[in-house]
C-alpha cells in the first residue's frame, strides 16, 4: 500500500471514529446530508479562492477539507446502507474511463475541441440512461444562480436557441433596464424582484456569449470594490476618521484617487 493510500485509509478511519456513536463527536453524529451540504458547497469556495489568490501553501488543506467532505457524505451513506466510498470512487473512475475512449479505449486521438463535443455527446447518452429528458437536463438546481444561467443558456445554444452575438444581448440588456425602470415608481417588490432577476440572467448570458465565466466576472469586481473601498478606509484612517464620520462626496473623491492609484 502506497502512501496516499494509507493516508485515504487514516482519513476514513478518522470519519468512521467521529461518526461512532459512541465514543465518537457528538457534533459529528448528529449531522446528516442537508446539514453537511453547505459545509461541502464552501469548502469547494475555498479550494477556489487558495486557486485564485496563489496560495499553494494553503491549497492542500483546503483540499483536504474538501476531501473530508466527500469522505463525511459517503460514511453517511455506508451507515444508511445506501453506498460507500468504494462506490464514489469506482463511480468516477468508471465515468472517467468512459468518458475518455480516446485514452483508455480504441477511439482515435481527439484534439481539445473535438474531445469537448465528444464529451458532452458521453454525458447526453449517460442524462438518457438515468431518463433525465430535456436539453436541460441534469444542471444543478444548486449552482450558484450566475453558474447555472450561463450553463442553462449554454444548453439551450446547442439546439439553436440563442442571440446571434454579443450585441443582441446588448440589446436585450438595454430592454430589460427599461423594464425595470418602469416598475421602480410602484417599487413592487415581486415585480422588482422579477425585473433584477432578468437583468441578471441577460448578464450572464452576455458573459457567455464573450466567451466569459460570469462567476469570474464578478469575483474579480467583488475583489476590486474591496480593494478600492479599502483604500478609502485607509485614506480616512490617515486623517484620523472612520468611514461613517466621512460624506459620500468625500469617499467618492477617495474612490476616484483608488481608481487612479490603480491605473498608474
Amino acid at each position: 500500500m502506497g502512501e496516499a493510500e494509507r493516508e485515504l485509509r487514516r482519513l476514513l478511519d478518522i470519519m468512521a471514529a467521529l461518526r461512532a456513536p459512541v465514543g465518537g463527536c457528538a457534533w459529528d453524529v448528529q449531522q446528516d446530508f442537508d446539514s453537511i451540504a453547505p459545509y461541502t458547497i464552501e469548502e469547494a469556495y475555498e479550494v477556489a479562492d487558495a486557486i485564485a489568490r496563489r496560495d499553494f501553501a494553503a491549497l492542500p488543506d483546503e483540499l483536504g477539507d474538501l476531501l473530508f467532505q466527500v469522505v463525511y457524505h459517503a460514511r453517511m451513506a455506508e451507515e444508511a446502507g445506501l453506498f460507500g466510498f468504494a462506490e464514489v470512487a469506482r463511480a468516477i473512475s468508471d465515468k472517467m474511463v468512459r468518458r475518455h475512449p480516446h485514452v483508455f479505449g480504441a477511439a482515435a486521438a481527439r484534439d481539445a475541441g473535438m474531445q469537448r463535443v465528444a464529451w458532452e455527446a458521453q454525458k447526453k447518452a449517460e442524462r438518457v440512461a438515468r431518463a433525465e429528458g430535456g436539453t436541460l437536463a441534469g444542471i444543478p438546481l444548486g449552482l450558484p444562480a450566475l453558474t447555472r444561467a450561463h450553463k442553462l443558456t449554454a444548453r439551450a445554444a446547442r439546439v439553436g436557441f440563442d442571440w446571434p452575438d454579443a450585441a443582441a444581448v446588448l440589446d436585450k440588456l438595454d430592454e430589460e433596464v427599461a423594464e425595470l425602470r418602469a416598475e421602480l415608481p410602484g417599487a413592487d417588490p415581486a415585480r422588482l424582484q422579477d425585473e433584477v432577476g432578468d437583468l441578471l440572467f441577460v448578464l450572464a448570458n452576455l458573459a457567455r456569449k464573450l466567451e466569459l465565466d460570469p462567476e469570474q466576472c464578478l469575483r474579480a469586481a467583488n475583489a476590486k470594490f474591496a480593494r478600492r473601498f479599502g483604500f478609502i478606509e485607509a485614506g480616512l484612517a490617515a486623517q484620523g476618521r472612520e468611514a461613517s464620520e466621512a460624506s459620500l462626496e468625500e469617499m467618492e473623491a477617495l474612490w476616484v484617487a483608488a481608481k487612479r492609484e490603480e491605473r498608474a
